[in-house]
């Protein structure tokens, strides 16, 4: 009897894993398709959506919100909420320009250094309030945003840094392409990769799931929560800080508004990709693809004329209900089916 009693738990877990493994695919495939179908809409409305520019154009843009969702996605799979990105993202991009003024022939892979030393400093200090003090991600994050944009304005106030005091090669970062991908897709696509195969075959990643599905479980596991939270911050903090960078050879010319509104652009994204609201679950693989359709739709809402740009926002919002609205459905059928198991088990 003990050792039925032993093996319900592991069999109840191992369920659960495959589970939401099976929800995970289906997911992903599941924004494959509607990007796909978008594509092919879009196409038949206009064909110069797939031209080799705007294509070019799209993937751009797309690995710019790809890179800041990696570490956002990480930080709600553990059921919390990083908002200050997009502060970050923006005193990042001025900051990092500034120093081509300052210091003329500069090395650029130091201005993204610099870039990611700036992210590295707002992710350690909001992963300690956040993981240290248990102070909830929502009122740090938010604290945040406005503190790091306030400073940005105070630094920034009425002036710009101007693309003439930027090199070129600095310039022609996003255009530059092997075989027509850009290189900034193809860098951000490893980096993407790289964070999947963290969070899918390391105990440090996988911890984060649970952490967000179940925090109490996590705790009397042995899960150092609070370590673990932390290095997602900082993580979410370094990926802003690099696509501020990214973000000042894209827009070239930057003042205190850049970057502007970005967290809640990157939050709608992960949200899309799969990455459940309520934590536990999602991937960063998903949240990318989420970018990816965003920046499509609007791409396509551009080209085709069907609708005004000004609807793209409109589309995020209800393509964020029905993600939040499926997220909330699967969970409870997972909840309803394991307790379903459990008692056919006796347990």
């Amino acid at each position: 009897m003990s050792g039925a009693a032993d093996m319900a738990p592991a069999s109840d877990l191992a369920s659960r894993r495959r589970l939401v493994d099976f929800v995970l695919r289906a997911r992903t495939f599941g924004i494959v398709a509607v990007l796909a179908l978008l594509v092919l809409v879009a196409t038949l409305i206009q064909a110069r959506f797939l031209d080799k520019a705007n294509v070019s154009f799209i993937l751009s843009q797309a690995s710019l919100y790809a890179l800041v969702a990696i570490g956002e996605a990480m930080v709600i799979i553990t059921r919390n909420v990083d908002l200050s990105v997009g502060s970050v993202c923006g005193i990042s991009a001025y900051l990092s320009a500034h120093l081509f003024a300052q210091h003329p022939g500069i090395a650029i892979p130091l201005v993204f250094l610099a870039g990611l030393v700036i992210g590295l400093i707002s992710g350690v200090l909001t992963g300690a309030i956040v993981a240290i003090c248990r102070v909830p991600s929502l009122v740090v994050t938010l604290a945040m945003l406005y503190a790091i944009r306030g400073i940005d304005t105070v630094i920034v106030g009425p002036g710009q840094v101007l693309a003439s005091t930027e090199p070129t090669a600095f310039l022609n970062i996003p255009t530059a392409a092997v075989l027509g991908v850009p290189d900034v897709a193809i860098v951000v696509t490893v980096l993407v990769a790289i964070a999947a195969y963290y969070m899918h075959s390391f105990r440090s990643g996988r911890d984060l799931y649970a952490i967000g599905s179940d925090p109490q479980a996590a705790r009397l596991a042995g899960i150092p929560i609070a370590k673990r939270v932390f290095t997602a911050f900082v993580i979410s903090g370094a990926c802003a800080g690099l696509a501020g960078a990214l973000w000042a050879s894209e827009y070239a010319t930057i003042d205190s508004t850049a970057a502007n509104g970005l967290e809640l652009q990157i939050v709608a994204a992960v949200v899309i990709g799969g990455v459940a609201i309520f934590g536990g679950s999602g991937s960063v693989v998903g949240a990318a693809l989420g970018a990816l359709l965003l920046q499509a739709i609007n791409s396509a809402l551009n080209v085709t004329g069907v609708l005004p740009t000004t609807w793209t926002e409109g589309i995020t919002g209800f393509l964020m209900l029905v993600a939040i609205t499926m997220d909330r459905g699967i969970q409870l059928r997972v909840s309803t089916a394991l307790r379903r198991r459990r008692v056919r088990l006796g347990a």
